[in-house]
């Protein structure tokens, strides 16, 4: 059986890693972007100096073809379902058996003038990055970013490490609280601005203005200033790429719209990662959700239905986590950014650093629901297991350090916390279990 990958993404990839694992079908994976696949999550360490392109590959060059993975680099420009063949740039015409969608993200743009001048671009691609070092060769005065997510605060990042000054444009009046509640939200604020940056709150883009085909300036909307530059980063978030489907006949909505085993509306087709649109998630998730663990996942639990292990896909308790100039951000479970009434969350935060606890429960149950992290490391495997196992706030409290998983050394903040606690609730609890790889273990395994 033939299956044809189109995309090297980690969805892609894990899609023919474990398709190969479990059987002897012929696979190829098409992109247009590399010859072999890459960590994205890893570009900005590219630009930084931090890495080589090589440090961030997924395997080493050899691995594809020992592994007996065919890897073409070629557009994939329409898709044939009734005689089941692609069609690719360079002219040729391939068959399948199975087809796999794996065509990721693109950046968004909402139709502002002089969106498609030179110096304006977002960051998703290799192509990104390699246009961004082209543009910083040349010279760069400052930047402007539009749009407080994490691909903006990346490039933020990205440039200050290189001394070229930045203005943030964030249409939120806090950065990126539609996701973060208001102190974490105020916290990165902050610290975004202690790093030099430009940050202003509740301003958009209105126009960008060019001379030659190259940007010069940003127009703001609300004040109407006018802030010259040389390089327009548009981070205002991601949408499927699903533009070589338009004539298919296969079915998308925003995304590529797939059932619980990743099956498009046409037979024998496939989507998986940032270009899937699930027509029924699971509950606390979303029908897109553009994380790299979720594109891993779906390219496993594809290749077992493929490989005759018809799987449904669960993505499990959602988590996820980030990086804020130098506050490492993880979230596991249900945080919302607004708490709603019948949830109780406790907040700890630190006098002087930027780090900071919280965890929500309910408040009727007292079983919890979500952790969120600011500057310190949790195990995700035990954050994971008390909200499966709807464990008591208290029990979480008392066995809390199990769950710290910052160096040996680091100072541990568990025990503010539960001070933080006892005042407000007029307990007297302590910590019971200390933070030992071996206490964790056997907690884990029960």
């Amino acid at each position: 059986m033939h299956i044809i990958i189109i995309g090297n993404g980690i969805a892609g990839s894990s899609a023919a890693r474990h398709i190969r694992k479990n059987s002897d079908h012929v696979i190829t994976m098409f992109s247009d972007e590399t010859d072999y696949p890459f960590s994205r999550t890893a570009l900005m360490y590219l630009y930084m100096g931090h890495m080589k392109f090589d440090h961030i590959k997924l395997y080493e060059d050899w691995f594809w073809a020992k592994n007996r993975i065919k890897i073409i680099k070629d557009r994939v420009n329409s898709i044939d379902t009734t005689n089941k063949i692609i069609s690719l740039n360079k002219g040729d015409n391939i068959s399948y058996d199975k087809l796999i969608i794996a065509t990721g993200s693109k950046s968004n743009k909402f139709g502002w003038p002089g969106q498609d001048l030179e110096g304006v671009q977002g960051l998703y691609h290799l192509q990104d990055l390699e246009s961004m070092e082209i543009a910083s060769e040349k010279g760069i005065t400052r930047a402007v970013i539009v749009g407080g997510g994490l691909i903006g605060i990346e490039m933020a990042e990205m440039f200050h490490s290189r001394h070229i000054p930045v203005t943030f444009l964030v249409r939120e009046d806090s950065f990126w609280n539609i996701i973060l509640p208001k102190e974490e939200s105020e916290m990165v604020n902050r610290h975004i601005v202690a790093h030099g940056i430009v940050l202003k709150l509740g301003e958009e883009l209105a126009e960008i203005k060019g001379q030659d085909g190259k940007v010069k300036s940003v127009i703001c909307k609300s004040s109407g200033e006018e802030i010259s530059c040389e390089f327009v980063g548009l981070t205002v978030g991601v949408s499927p790429n699903i533009d070589i489907l338009r004539s298919s006949g296969i079915s998308t909505n925003r995304g590529i719209i797939v059932d619980e085993y990743l099956r498009t509306s046409e037979d024998d087709i496939y989507a998986v990662g940032d270009c899937v649109e699930l027509s029924d998630p699971k509950p606390g998730r979303l029908k897109i959700e553009a994380v790299w663990y979720t594109g891993r996942m779906m390219g496993e639990t594809v290749a077992k239905t493929i490989c005759g292990d018809q799987t449904a896909y669960d993505p499990g308790i959602w988590f996820n986590s980030a990086k804020f100039f130098d506050i490492e951000y993880q979230v596991y479970g249900d945080i919302p950014a607004i708490i709603p009434e019948h949830i109780t969350s406790l907040y700890w935060q630190h006098a002087t650093e930027n780090k900071a606890i919280r965890i929500n429960f309910d408040t009727a149950t007292e079983s919890v629901t979500g952790f969120n992290l600011m500057g310190i490391r949790y195990r995700h495997a035990v954050c994971e297991k008390w909200i499966k196992e709807r464990t008591k706030i208290e029990t979480v409290l008392e066995h809390l350090s199990l769950a710290n998983f910052d160096p040996e050394f680091f100072e541990a903040y568990e025990g503010a916390f539960i001070a933080m606690y006892n005042q407000k609730s007029g307990k007297s609890l302590k910590l019971k279990a200390r933070r030992k790889l071996v206490m964790v273990k056997q907690f884990l395994i029960g």
